[in-house]
């Protein structure tokens, strides 16, 4: 489901467009890639020495690595001599405190806080219980920002309305038809803050994401989608919460050679594979 300020509703499709593969070929490994003759002579010597180069650079690196104060996910700033987290790297920090309504709540006030929060933010708002009216209105309460929360409640209402769930072949009530499963899961990626203050911070999250309907008789079979979520946020009450969202596709990756599984087979891992609370 799009998770815009606009509340625009996803598609009956998903929302996502076609794919694409791409095939890469590798060299003959039994043939001279340059196309001349080997050379004899001392190969097998100047082979053991390269070997022995490389397990000495590795066991090089291995101890660089291992140098510092203990923190692996550590790295240098230049000139400064201090430590920094790489971009990527877990900050060693608790990312939550509590829970309120399933959703992990009780974030730091900083940057890689605003973070985690956008991220599990962004995952409760691209889950299947938004298309249920009392869970989607705990959802909303739990991580809305107070003065926001009418408008944002106003707004996914009427994103979920009947005619949206009856078009992606769901009930009023938002469950699925008999022997089907309903897909609507949001996997968070990475996170980017684009700007932050004391009291307020703009992050991207990168998602993939599962929707549709498994079963024999469904038209609509679970697809994959890539999008960024921009979530905007407020410190309030303790904690960051939500002041509005913005959604645009990708980036998307090309698609790999995996083979397509069938319906029951995703519809038995969606109900066995629970999710996770996302953090820096």
């Amino acid at each position: 489901m799009s998770l815009g300020d606009e509340h625009g509703a996803r598609g009956e499709d998903g929302g996502y467009g076609g794919t694409g593969q791409t095939r890469t070929r590798l060299p003959d490994s039994a043939g001279d890639v340059h196309g001349g003759p080997r050379r004899g002579g001392r190969s097998s010597s100047r082979s053991l020495v390269t070997v022995v180069g490389v397990v000495v650079l590795l066991i090089a690196a291995i101890a660089f690595a291992n140098r510092g104060d203990g923190d692996p996910g550590a790295t240098s700033d230049e000139g400064t001599g201090k430590a920094g987290a790489a971009p990527t790297s877990a900050s060693g920090e608790r990312p939550v405190r509590s829970k309120t309504a399933g959703i992990p709540t009780g974030y730091a006030q900083d940057d890689q806080g605003a973070q985690s929060a956008a991220a599990n933010y962004a995952a409760a708002l691209g889950s299947d219980s938004m298309f249920i009216t009392a869970k989607r209105h705990e959802i909303l309460k739990t991580i809305a920002e107070p003065g926001a929360l009418d408008r944002l409640r106003s707004g996914f209402d009427a994103d979920y309305s009947a005619a949206l769930l009856a078009k992606i072949g769901l009930a009023e009530d938002g469950s699925a038809p008999s022997g089907s499963t309903f897909v609507n899961r949001t996997l968070p990626v990475g996170t980017k803050v684009t700007s932050s203050s004391t009291d307020a911070a703009t992050v991207e999250v990168w998602c993939n994401s599962l929707f549709g309907l498994t079963g024999e008789t469904s038209t609509k079979p679970v697809t994959s989608g890539w999008f960024t979520v921009t979530v905007k946020l407020n410190w309030a009450d303790d904690d960051w919460k939500v002041l509005g969202t913005s959604q645009k596709t990708g980036p998307t990756p090309v698609n790999g050679d995996n083979p397509v599984s069938g319906s029951d087979e995703i519809g038995k891992a969606v109900e066995e594979f629970g999710g996770f609370t996302y953090a820096r």
